[in-house]
Parts: structure tokens; C-alpha cells; sequence
């Protein structure tokens, strides 16, 4: 499913019939979406639903989508009594989600991964930026490691990277490629999780830490990152910081950044190894 439209749902009468109908508008696959921000009590609400519904069904409809605001979690209960199930939610809404159709619905799933990054940051010295955090698993082990977060909604990965890391140890980055990613599945909450290790490069050098959630930050030579007990005994750690070694000796190529235009007409990035990439139209070698 596409953006959801905003529709406020509103009891209107059908005229024929004298039925009360909530208020929707069509999808683009067969179906309808509602939109109840304003006040309705329960037993009205089921009423109005349950006319609905039938009329949706003659009508051919498919899914129904039901945006239930905040305020309006008291229409919960009634909406699972039509048989409307949990689809998303956002910290001001709770979508619910039905199908008409006897058939199996294809109604399509919600989000199933989350996206993150971690920051190899390096500068002349030869030495990376390393950070000691002060929750989650590496707590108090006296572990260093790469700064790593969660890509924003709406945010693309490379501003991602150079936002934790600015956040993290207040170093100013300048972000190069996607050294590599890995796909991991049952993580947080249940979903799947997408983790690109990103190359950046140090544009400052003063660590000034965050202290909510970061225990001790510092440039360290990466022989001595790659050297930590822990590390060595990572097959995964390991092998990432191998990656990033070939990367500072010249020997590896990741994935950098390249603006396009998406299908809907605003710009994004496709990110790829550009040094065997075709040439696009129009496109200066430098």
C-alpha cells in the first residue's frame, strides 16, 4: 500500500436506504480507507462499520484500511469485532486492516526490517574512530567498537552515518561508500534487521562524547582495534575488520553514493561500485 491519504470518517447518510455510512475514499487496489479523527462513540461506531461493510461488499471492495488516532482508541474493540486485525502503528495512530473477499487476502504485510549502520571512521594517523558505550550487549565489557545506530524514517543511509557519528563523539564526517551489509533475521522486536558498515572520513579530530550513552571515545590504530580478543573471536567482526583494512591499503572497493531520480520524481541514491559502473548520459569524467 501506497502513502495513506488523509480522510477525517464521519457518519453520512445514504439516501435510498437511510444508512449511516462511514465516510471513506477508494485505494488503488480494490479497496477503501477510512480516517476517524473526530469524535464517535463505540456503539455508534459499530453500527456505522457494520453498515459499511455490507455496503463495501456489495460494492466489490476488497481491504478495508481504518486509521484510528490516538484519541480514538476506544474504537478498537469494536473495529476487532468486525473482524479488523492490527496492521502498523505510529506513535499518533493505530492502523487496522480487513478483508471482505472470502479469498486469502494479499493485503501486503508491514515493514518487516530495520536499517542500520556502523561508522568506520579513519583519518592520517592511520587510526579509527572507536567508542565504548555504556548499555545494550556491549556494556561494561570494555569493548571498543565501530559507533554504530538506527537509519530515521525518511533519512537516507549515508546521512545516517555521518548523524551518528556526529552525535556519538561530535567528530565532523565526510561519508565515502558502503564497505558491506549484512542481513540478519528475529532481532528487534521480532523483525529482521539490515546492517551496512559505512566508510567515512574525519573532516575533524576533537572527541567531545555524548554522555547519555557513551561511556569513553578515542582514535585508537586500527592494529590495535583489529588486535581485541573479542574481535578475533567474532567470525563476522573479524571478517568486517579485514574489509575495512583492505579498504585503508587501497586493495578493496565498496559502494558510493550516486544521485537518481526515483519513480515518483524525487531524488535518491543508488549506490554501487562506480569504478566498473557504466557511464550515464551526460555524465562528466573527472
Amino acid at each position: 500500500m501506497e502513502d495513506e491519504p488523509t480522510m477525517v470518517a464521519t457518519a453520512e447518510s445514504n439516501v435510498e436506504s437511510e444508512v449511516k455510512l462511514l465516510s471513506a475514499i477508494n485505494d488503488q487496489y480494490g479497496g477503501v480507507i477510512v480516517d476517524i479523527t473526530d469524535p464517535i462513540d463505540p456503539a455508534s461506531f459499530l453500527s456505522f462499520l457494520t453498515s459499511s461493510i455490507a455496503h463495501w461488499k456489495l460494492e466489490g471492495k476488497k481491504g478495508v484500511w481504518i486509521k484510528l488516532h490516538i484519541q480514538r482508541v476506544n474504537l478498537v474493540e469494536p473495529a476487532v469485532m468486525n473482524g479488523f486485525w492490527y496492521h502498523h502503528a505510529e506513535p499518533t495512530y493505530l492502523m487496522l486492516v480487513n478483508w471482505i473477499p472470502p479469498s486469502p487476502h494479499t493485503i501486503p504485510a508491514n515493514a518487516s526490517h530495520r536499517v542500520g549502520i556502523g561508522a568506520f571512521v579513519f583519518n592520517q594517523n592511520r587510526e579509527v574512530l572507536v567508542v565504548q558505550e555504556k548499555s545494550g550487549h556491549f556494556q561494561g565489557t570494555g569493548v571498543w567498537k565501530f559507533p554504530t545506530g538506527v537509519v530515521d524514517e525518511g533519512e537516507n543511509i549515508y546521512a545516517a552515518a555521518e548523524r551518528e557519528v556526529k552525535e556519538e563523539t561530535g567528530i565532523d564526517t565526510k561519508f565515502v561508500e558502503v564497505l558491506a551489509f549484512r542481513q540478519s533475521h528475529k532481532s528487534f522486536f521480532e523483525k529482521s534487521d539490515l546492517f551496512f558498515v559505512c566508510l567515512l572520513q574525519a573532516l575533524s579530530c576533537d572527541i567531545q562524547k555524548q554522555e547519555q550513552e557513551i561511556e569513553a571515545a578515542q582514535w585508537m590504530p586500527f592494529e590495535e582495534y583489529a588486535a581485541q580478543p573479542f574481535l578475533q573471536n567474532n567470525e563476522l567482526l573479524k571478517y568486517m575488520s579485514e574489509i575495512c583494512k583492505a579498504k585503508m591499503e587501497g586493495e578493496y572497493s565498496g559502494f558510493s553514493p550516486v544521485t537518481t531520480t526515483s519513480l515518483s520524481g524525487e531524488k535518491s541514491y543508488l549506490y554501487l561500485n562506480s569504478g566498473g559502473a557504466p557511464k550515464r548520459d551526460g555524465e562528466v569524467e573527472l
